[in-house]
C-alpha cells in the first residue's frame, strides 16, 4: 500500500504542526473487519438489578406502613361499663375473648342503673371514658356526639340491617350509620295468673275488648269496704302501674297516633281508654277494675291480688323472687283489631367516640355480637335466674320462640316499635321528661281538664323535649 503523503501547511496557518503519517497493512483491515460489533443494552441489565430491589424495599415499605398500626407491642385496656350483668356472668365470656386477643384486656364496671346516664354522660365530657358502654335504645339523640360510628365492614359482616328486628335500624341507625349493637331485646307482655283464670273459667285475652271484658269478670270486691279484693288488670293510674308509661305509647301507637305530636282523635281515644279502667265506667254493671290503693302492680301480681299486668321479660324474676309459687303465663300483648303493632325497649353496646382504642372496641363487640357468644352469655345468665336476655338477632329466634319466659319478646319483636316513652331507663332526660308530661295529662282528667286540653299541653311539652335534641323544630310562640 502506497503511504500517503503529508499535508503540507500554510505559511499563514496559525498552528503549523506536522502531520503524523499512519499507515494501514492488511493485517490491521483484516482484524477491523472481524472485530464484533459494540453489545447494545449492557446498561439497562446493570441497572435492572437496583431497580428490582428498588421495588421491592417500596413494596416493603408500604406494606410495613399499612401493618404498623395494627401491631399490638403493648397490652391495652378497654374500659367496658355493664348494667344488669355481674362478674359471675361476664367473666368467663371475657377470658375466652382475652385469650384468643392476648394484647386486650377488658377491665368490665357493673354499674348501678340510678343515674348511671348522668355518670356516663359526665365521665365522657371529662375525657375519661369508657371506651365501651351499655345505653338504652332512646338514648342516641343525648349521646349523638360520645357514639362512634359502627365500622362500615362490620355492620356488613353483622348484616345489622337484616339479621337484626327492624327496630333496631329505627332507633341505633342514623343516615348510613350505626351507633351501637344490641346483645338483647325486650319490651311488654302481658302477665296471667294461671289459678285466676282456671277459677273465673275464662280463656285468655287477645284483645283490648276482650282484655277488658275479662277484667271485669275475674274482678272482686270486698262488699264491706268497697275495696278491690282481686283486681282484674292494672291500667288506668300512674302512681301504682310499673311501665304504664310503656303502656300508654303502645295503645296510642296501635291506635295510629303521633306520639311527637299527641293530638287529635286518635291520641285522646286511647288515652281515655287508657285511664277508664280505674273509673266505675270499666265495665257494666259500673264497676273500676283497678285503682290507686292497690300495691305496686307487680306486687300485687307476685300476691295474687290482680289477674292481669303488663311488664318487659325481667319483671318475671321479680315476680318470681316474692313468689316462687305463682302460677302465670307471659302472653303477647293485646291488639286493636288490624293492628299487629308490639313495645320495644332494649340496651345496646356503644364505643366512645374519642375512645384510643376504637378498632379493639369494635373487635370486642364483634365478638359479643356472635351467635356463639350469645348463647353462652344466655347460658351464663340463666345459671343465676329464671333465663337469659332474649336474643336481639333474627336467625336466633327459633332458639328461645318456645322458651315460656323469653318467647313472647321474641315472637313480638318483628312488629316492634319504640318511642322516648321508655320507663324505668332513670335517665332524668328525654324519657323522664316525656313521661312527666303524660303522667300530669292523665292526672289532669281527674280534676276535669278535657283530654283535648290536656293533650294539647303535651304536645308542646314534647315538642319542647325533642326539639332540645334536633328531633323536631320547636314551635312558633303563636302556635296554638
Amino acid at each position: 500500500m502506497e503511504q500517503i503523503p503529508s499535508q503540507d501547511t500554510s505559511l499563514n496557518s496559525p498552528i503549523a504542526a506536522p502531520v503524523e503519517t499512519t499507515t494501514t497493512t492488511a493485517a490491521d483491515i483484516q482484524s477491523f473487519s472481524v472485530a464484533e460489533p459494540p453489545k447494545t443494552g449492557g446498561g439497562l441489565k446493570k441497572f435492572l438489578p437496583i431497580v428490582l430491589i428498588v421495588v421491592v424495599l417500596l413494596i416493603f415499605g408500604v406494606a410495613i406502613i399499612k401493618i404498623l398500626p395494627t401491631l399490638r407491642f403493648q397490652q391495652v385496656t378497654l374500659n367496658y361499663w355493664g348494667l344488669w350483668e355481674s362478674d359471675q356472668v361476664i367473666a368467663p365470656i371475657i377470658a375466652d375473648f382475652e385469650k384468643t386477643h392476648p394484647k386486650i384486656k377488658i377491665a368490665y364496671t357493673k354499674q348501678s342503673p340510678k343515674q348511671y346516664r348522668e355518670r356516663l354522660a359526665s365521665s365522657l365530657a371529662r375525657g375519661e371514658g369508657p371506651d365501651i358502654f351499655r345505653f338504652h335504645n332512646t338514648w342516641v339523640p343525648m349521646f349523638s356526639q360520645d357514639l362512634a360510628a359502627v365500622p362500615s365492614a362490620l355492620v356488613s359482616d353483622l348484616n345489622l340491617q337484616h339479621n337484626f328486628y327492624p327496630v333496631v335500624a329505627q332507633d341505633l341507625a342514623k343516615g348510613n350509620n350505626y351507633y351501637g349493637i344490641p346483645l338483647e331485646i325486650d319490651g311488654l307482655g302481658l302477665y296471667v295468673n294461671e289459678e285466676i283464670f282456671r277459677a273465673a273459667g275464662k280463656t285468655y285475652p287477645t284483645t283490648w275488648e276482650e282484655l277488658r271484658s275479662v277484667a271485669c269478670a275475674v274482678t272482686v270486691k270486698d262488699n264491706n269496704t268497697d275495696k278491690l279484693a282481686t283486681a282484674g288488670v292494672a291500667l288506668g293510674t300512674t302512681s301504682n302501674v310499673e311501665h304504664w308509661s310503656d303502656i300508654l305509647g303502645l295503645m296510642m301507637l296501635q291506635n295510629g297516633a303521633n306520639l311527637a305530636n299527641p293530638t287529635g282523635n286518635l291520641a285522646e281515644d286511647a288515652l281515655v281508654y287508657y285511664r277508664l279502667f280505674r273509673t266505675e265506667q270499666a265495665c257494666s254493671p259500673p264497676s273500676r277494675v283497678w285503682d290507686d290503693t292497690l300495691d305496686n302492680s307487680i306486687l300485687a301480681f307476685a300476691k295474687g291480688q290482680v289477674a292481669m299486668i303488663f311488664a318487659p321479660s325481667w319483671e318475671a324474676f321479680e315476680i318470681k323472687n316474692i313468689n316462687p309459687n305463682l302460677s302465670f303465663k307471659i302472653l303477647s300483648m293485646p291488639q286493636l283489631p288490624g293492628s299487629s303493632v308490639t313495645w320495644a325497649s332494649y340496651w345496646a353496646e356503644g364505643v366512645w367516640q374519642k375512645s384510643k382504642y376504637k378498632n379493639d372496641a369494635f373487635e370486642f363487640l364483634k365478638y359479643l355480637s356472635s351467635r356463639e357468644v350469645m348463647t353462652k352469655l344466655f347460658a351464663e345468665e340463666a345459671k343465676i335466674r329464671l333465663f337469659g336476655e332474649p336474643y336481639s338477632k333474627v336467625d336466633m329466634a327459633q332458639l328461645l320462640s318456645s322458651d315460656p319466659y323469653a318467647g313472647v319478646y321474641i315472637t313480638q319483636a318483628p312488629n316492634a316499635r319504640s318511642f322516648y316513652m321508655a320507663s324505668r331507663t332513670f335517665d332524668n332526660g328525654i324519657n323522664d321528661k316525656i313521661i312527666k308530661y303524660f303522667e300530669d295529662a292523665i292526672n289532669s282528667l281527674d280534676a276535669g281538664v278535657s283530654p283535648t286540653a290536656a293533650l294539647e299541653t303535651v304536645a308542646k311539652g314534647v315538642n319542647q323535649v325533642l326539639s332540645t335534641y334536633g328531633l323536631a323544630a320547636p314551635l312558633s310562640a303563636t302556635t296554638p
